[in-house]
C-alpha cells in the first residue's frame, strides 16, 4: 500500500514538479522510513514556495531529530514568522509549542 502511494506521488511530481504539494506529501509518506530522502523532499519544498508553511513543523523536526540544532532553530523562527504573517494561529501555536519543547531540549 505505501510502495503504490510512493509510486503515485512520484508520478506526480514527474508530471507537475512545480506543485510543492506533492514533494510535501512523498516526504510524509517516507518520513519514518527514509530521512535523507524526506529532508531533500522539504528542503525543495522551501526552495519552490518559502511561504508553504505545512513544511516547517516537519522540517525543523527532522533537522532537530538529525542534530543539527541551527538548522532546526532558523526553520523554527521562519517558520513562527511566516504563522503570523499569515495570520494561521492554529499553525503558529503548533510551531510555537513544538520550538518550546526544542528549546527545553538542547538547554537540558
Amino acid at each position: 500500500m505505501q510502495a503504490e502511494r510512493i509510486k503515485i506521488l512520484e508520478e506526480f511530481i514527474a508530471q507537475e514538479p512545480d506543485d510543492v504539494f506533492n514533494y510535501y506529501a512523498l516526504g510524509i509518506e517516507l518520513i519514518s522510513t527514509d530521512s535523507e530522502k524526506t529532508l531533500e523532499l522539504f528542503e525543495i519544498v522551501l526552495k519552490k514556495n518559502p511561504e508553504y508553511l505545512p513544511v516547517y513543523y516537519h522540517l525543523a523536526s527532522l533537522y532537530f531529530n538529525r542534530n543539527m540544532n541551527n538548522e532546526a532553530e532558523s526553520i523554527y523562527s521562519k517558520g513562527i514568522a511566516l504563522a503570523e504573517l499569515q495570520n494561521n494561529t492554529k499553525a503558529l501555536k503548533e510551531l510555537k509549542g513544538a520550538f518550546q519543547q526544542f528549546l527545553d531540549e538542547i538547554n537540558d
